[in-house]
């Protein structure tokens, strides 16, 4: 599929620190290229409320849909004559029937496989997109928590799981570590933790002007103190998804190794997906990383045409 840059792509200004860095991480050309280019619109079909094949008959006269492979729900959206964009405003997006989601950011869900009955935590809930989709794969039946740390972000997460008939969760408001004193244990915990979204620039170019080396390596503490408190509030045999928009090492590979290598019952499980990938950061600026790293899934906006995103899956034994 051929990409299109963004009008103003040239004008565009990288920081050099920033080139230098990304450089030594991938194809810097590639790279940019496809972060300075227009995302494809793609949305999830809320199974709570439509069938995939009901939701396709309503809007296949106006729009072309494509299925996104490692996502039966997924689908990449196009105006049949290429006059709109604005899938927010349909009708069937306002009724709940769909989700207007990034095609990566339905990893994480499909990764954790939430079930029926179990107990389930989304630390980092907001606004809502892959929390309802855990309450679909769940079929509203189990406890679904979904928690965020600010006011303001309780207002789209009540929203979104009140147009999708989330009705198996319940929001939280506080501290993702204040979940120590619970006393709750979970089956399954999603972290899709708060990160520099390097991989969302397509999407919000003022990450190009926010990137600072400083805020990689406070987000990076951040990071590990909620993985911990994620997998400390495991079930014995239960599974946390770690995942991020970013693509920084610092926030990534080696937030997983400092758990695993803390924990001795903390043990990746691949992640087998159908989808293009990149290989993990093992060693990056001096620092080496666990080989059990390789396990992770690193994406980045040139594999699949998408956001970049990075996805762990670890099972407390």
């Amino acid at each position: 599929m051929e990409i299109t840059p963004f009008h103003n792509a040239k004008e565009i200004i990288f920081k050099p620190k920033f080139i230098e860095r990304y450089s030594k991480l991938t194809n810097w050309d590639k790279f940019k290229n496809y972060s300075l280019s227009f995302l494809n619109r793609s949305i999830r079909v809320n199974t709570l409320k439509i069938t995939v094949k009901e939701l396709k008959e309503r809007l296949e006269k106006n729009w072309n849909l494509e299925n996104i492979p490692w996502c039966k729900e997924g689908f990449w959206i196009e105006h049949t004559k290429k006059e709109r964009r604005d899938v927010g405003n349909l009708i069937e997006h306002s009724l709940g029937y769909f989700y207007l989601q990034e095609a990566a950011s339905m990893i994480p869900p499909i990764v954790l496989e939430p079930k029926p009955h179990e107990i389930v935590l989304d630390m980092a809930a907001s606004p809502g997109s892959k929390t309802t989709q855990i309450a679909q794969y769940m079929d509203n039946k189990g406890i679904l928590i979904a928690n965020d740390y600010t006011y303001e972000r309780m207002k789209p997460l009540s929203i979104n799981l009140q147009r999708c008939g989330a009705t198996n969760a319940i929001i939280t408001l506080m501290e993702g570590q204040w979940f120590k004193k619970s006393g709750i244990e979970f089956d399954k915990i999603l972290v899709d933790a708060p990160c520099s979204g390097t991989g969302t620039i397509r999407k919000s170019l003022k990450t190009i002007g926010i990137w600072n080396p400083d805020m990689i390596r406070r987000l990076s503490i951040t990071q590990k103190q909620l993985i911990e408190t994620g997998f400390n509030l495991l079930k014995d045999n239960g599974t946390l998804i770690y995942s991020t928009c970013s693509l920084e090492p610092e926030e990534n590979e080696e937030v997983v190794d400092f758990l695993i290598n803390k924990y001795e019952n903390a043990k990746l499980d691949d992640i087998k997906l159908n989808l293009n990938k990149s290989p993990p950061i093992l060693e990056f600026e001096n620092k080496h990383y666990n080989e059990e790293i390789k396990k992770c899934l690193r994406i980045w906006p040139q594999d699949n045409d998408t956001e970049g995103f990075f996805v762990a899956k670890i099972r407390k034994i």
